[in-house]
């Protein structure tokens, strides 16, 4: 028998060569494709109002860090929150979606599981996923405590690989939860989370792996606590003004800490920064908090949804620009899967925001989708320069403004535009049609919600929560939850 030789033939290994040089090929583009997508920041302030920002001269409060960020990227002066308080915004953000789309109609309402999330989709698509400090999307009231491991609406549910957040908002010295297991921290909340967020990001920079980090600040919610240091340029306000001012001084200065290090480990041009707050601004701080616009947090006026934003990314944003093109917190995940690539699967239809990839390149002068905001009965239409509002529950009344000649909303032109009026009113009451059936589960292959939106509770009242009470009830962030309760 004559012997088989098993070494490749002269052609075969030829053709293997070429083959194997093609996998490499293929492999180091896959890999240059990864790495030249963005590292993604999103940052948000806790009820800090459109007025509150050095840049826009605000009598008493210095922000440098962040007027370093508006004077190196796009700064927004119409973006607006998703809603006028912090767990719809919330939603708005993780879905691209309104608010009551996805069964979170107030504050410490749960986001369904059946929603799609922004940080899913990247990580999915290979990004490191990482939320820091307040998460208020699993449906507990009262100031914040750590969430447990085996929570169904955790972070780690909704695609985050690493968190360390609590439930609500949070002060100095809180007590968090990573990822289930409780840690005491010492200092600033904003700087805790800045910190810790700085150590993801490190983390992922070593193993050259882009990253999703949400920081979601408890600043300048109330109760408000800051340092005696930061507090100290405004001992002449009432306490309640000073320590809220002061604890915007900690923030600004913990965004300037993020940004130095994002520099330091040379990831600074290919990070997309994207800050904003989640709602307008409070009453009863002086000075005030909406830099004069009408309303504040819990309206649907201007002074309730327009927000401080801005979107510093330097390989894209060679040169600051300040834009009047009308923006909100449902733009934010159509924009970054505009970016990334993110497959239209990845997001659940309909979809309310729309992506800004094109306004980074260059001005925009319109937008051409509406932005309908709805919350607690109260909703608002806002189509360029025209704004409907439905300020009360259940009422046919409405408000019409001119939101560019007219930012402080003082002329109600209901009855000067009829043709403007009917045709906003019209569209909101598509949208409202729209939301309604969203709200009923038809947006989800079920056709239903699974399971049922159960609504908010109070930690302090939860079967879950009992076993921490007695460790927990004299701690000074949670012992007026328990008084209240006697």
């Amino acid at each position: 028998m004559t012997p088989v030789s098993l070494l490749p033939t002269p052609q075969l290994r030829l053709a293997l060569s070429f083959f194997l040089a093609g996998l490499v090929i293929i492999g180091s583009n896959e890999t240059k494709c990864l790495a030249e997508r963005p590292n993604i920041v999103l940052v948000m302030a806790d009820d800090m109002g459109w007025g509150q920002t050095g840049y826009y001269n605000h009598p008493v409060l210095k922000t440098p860090n962040l007027d370093a960020m508006a004077s190196n990227g796009l700064r927004f002066d119409r973006f607006y929150a998703g809603a006028p308080n912090c767990s719809p915004t919330r939603a708005t953000v993780m879905t691209g979606r309104t608010n009551d789309r996805t069964g979170v109609l107030n504050h410490g309402v749960p986001l369904r599981p059946q929603e799609k999330t922004i940080a899913q989709a990247l990580q999915s698509a290979g990004y490191a996923t990482g939320h820091f400090g307040k998460w208020h999307l699993n449906g507990y009231r009262g100031a914040g405590a750590p969430i447990l491991g085996d929570d169904i609406r955790s972070p780690g549910r909704f695609g985050f690989d690493h968190w360390l957040s609590v439930t609500n908002f949070f002060d100095r010295d809180p007590i968090m939860s990573r990822m289930g297991e409780f840690e005491e921290f010492e200092g600033d909340s904003s700087e805790i989370i800045v910190d810790e967020a700085v150590k993801f990001i490190g983390q992922q920079v070593d193993e050259s792996r882009p990253f999703f980090t949400v920081i979601w600040y408890g600043t300048p919610h109330s109760p408000f606590v800051a340092s005696e240091d930061d507090r100290s340029a405004f001992r002449y306000l009432n306490e309640a003004s000073s320590n809220h001012y002061g604890e915007l001084v900690a923030m600004d200065r913990s965004i300037g800490t993020l940004r130095k290090q994002l520099r330091e480990l040379g990831v600074a041009d290919n990070t997309l920064f994207w800050f904003c707050s989640d709602n307008g601004g409070l009453p009863g701080i002086k000075p005030g908090t909406v830099g004069g616009l009408r309303g504040f947090k819990g309206t649907v006026y201007e002074g309730g949804l327009r927000v401080p934003a801005i979107i510093e990314w330097p390989s894209e944003i060679s040169s600051s620009r300040i834009t009047e093109y009308p923006a909100c917190t449902m733009d934010i995940f159509p924009t970054i899967s505009d970016i990334v690539g993110l497959p239209e699967s990845s997001r659940i239809t309909p979809q309310d925001g729309v992506s800004l990839k094109p306004l980074i390149e260059k001005e925009i002068d319109r937008r051409e989708k509406p932005m309908g905001f709805r919350h607690t009965g109260r909703s608002a239409l806002i189509d360029n320069d025209w704004k409907i509002v439905a300020p009360k529950k259940n009422s046919n009344v409405y408000e019409l403004y001119n939101i560019q000649s007219d930012p402080k909303e003082t002329q109600n032109l209901i009855e000067e535009s009829p043709e403007v009026a009917s045709r906003l009113i019209q569209e909101l009451q598509q949208f409202h049609e729209s939301v309604d059936q969203s709200i009923a589960g038809l947006d989800y292959p079920e056709k239903e919600v699974i399971p049922a939106d159960p609504g908010p509770k109070s930690w302090t009242e939860s079967d879950e929560y009992q076993p921490y009470i007695d460790e927990w009830k004299n701690r000074p962030e949670y012992k007026r939850y328990f008084q209240k309760q006697k």
